[in-house]
């Protein structure tokens, strides 16, 4: 089995790069040294943020590689940490200027090399939208987790049964999020309603469009592999855990700009913490870690419902990251706590 420090060569690596980027940068834009130590200190700062909003994304990430073929494994730590780092952090960004300013790519790259602060504010105008798409889409991932039927382990068992119970009822998951984005539009000012509902709306349809393509892919994929006995999940599987890795980065590119308006400093820290997110991944497939740790995966997904009620949050007040990553935090560390103690608890039971 491979040592805990295998899995940290490649995030050191790009941490190095990074450092040296992030002094580099500080150089360039304000020509003192103190800039540059100061634009070290922010990589640092976007590095812990993403890592802490983003450790149950790799959880869950997890849970679903294990079911996906080698194959498809390898092309999702390859070429989706290619996606997530240079998609997100950067063409993402770029993106929503494009369209809110009505402006082309290149455009786009000098205003924000050149005038931080109107890119910034532009990215600010956009997170009613961002928040509508991301909050549904990921309501809607962790009720399906607890909806589920044949979900047998649950960690807040009351909650839990009492929420699978509801799944018995087909589609109530939509439902459920369906109201919440009803109560949302009532408390929102009149201008904001039509722009937060269609949005959200979007997040529903993009979870259930590509929900549907995974499931047809699959069983595609696993009809073809079937006469060898190794069908998985493959393609499908892929689609979903990018479209998630999408929802799970609105946040943390978001709150990046309240640290600083540079987006070429934004993408060097977040692109470090995407690293050791992407370690943390592989470590939890390779070691079965869920396997051992029955309650961390809800945990996760229980992290991600809150997250999901703090993106539509948004949409009205201003609430700092620090309290998306630090109750995300609360709820996996606590499940896995609790796991380690059930653990003793049954092996103590078997002893006997």
């Amino acid at each position: 089995m491979r040592s805990s420090l295998s899995y940290l060569r490649w995030p050191l690596i790009v941490t190095v790069l990074g450092v040296v980027l992030a002094a580099w940068l500080g150089y360039y834009f304000t020509g003192t040294t103190a800039g540059a130590l100061s634009f070290l200190m922010i990589a640092g700062v976007l590095a812990v943020l993403e890592i802490s909003l983003s450790f149950d994304n790799a959880i869950v990430n997890a849970n679903k590689l294990k079911d996906m073929t080698p194959k498809w494994q390898r092309r999702f730590l390859t070429w989706g940490i290619v996606i997530a780092v240079f998609g997100m952090r950067v063409i993402f960004p770029l993106l929503i200027v494009v369209i809110a300013a009505q402006i082309g790519p290149v455009a786009a790259i000098r205003l924000a090399a050149q005038n931080p602060d109107e890119y910034s504010r532009l990215i600010g105008a956009a997170h009613l939208p961002i928040a509508a798409f991301g909050g549904s889409f990921l309501m809607l991932v962790a009720l399906t987790f607890f909806f589920d039927q044949s979900k047998e382990v649950d960690w807040i068992a009351k909650v839990e049964r009492a929420l699978r119970a509801f799944g018995s009822v087909r589609g109530m998951e939509v439902g459920f999020v369906l109201i919440i984005i009803l109560v949302f539009v009532w408390l929102l000012p009149v201008r904001d309603e039509r722009l937060f509902m269609f949005s959200a709306m979007w997040g529903i349809v993009t979870f259930l469009a590509v929900d549907a393509l995974g499931h047809v892919l699959d069983r595609w994929g696993q009809a073809q592999d079937a006469a060898r006995g190794t069908a998985q999940v493959g393609l499908g599987g892929f689609l979903y855990l990018e479209v998630l890795d999408a929802s799970f980065s609105f946040d943390g590119v978001i709150g990046a700009f309240a640290l600083t308006q540079n987006l070429f400093l934004i993408a060097i820290g977040l692109g470090i913490g995407a690293m050791y997110v992407r370690s943390m991944t592989v470590m939890l497939v390779e070691r079965g870690t869920l396997a051992e740790f029955r309650y961390l995966e809800h945990g996760a997904f229980w992290s991600i419902l809150i997250l999901s009620i703090i993106m539509f949050g948004q949409t009205m007040w201003h609430l700092p990251e620090v309290v998306t990553g630090l109750l995300g935090a609360v709820f996996i560390a606590t499940a896995f706590v609790n796991s380690i103690m059930w653990n003793r608890r049954h092996k103590d039971e078997a002893q006997d």
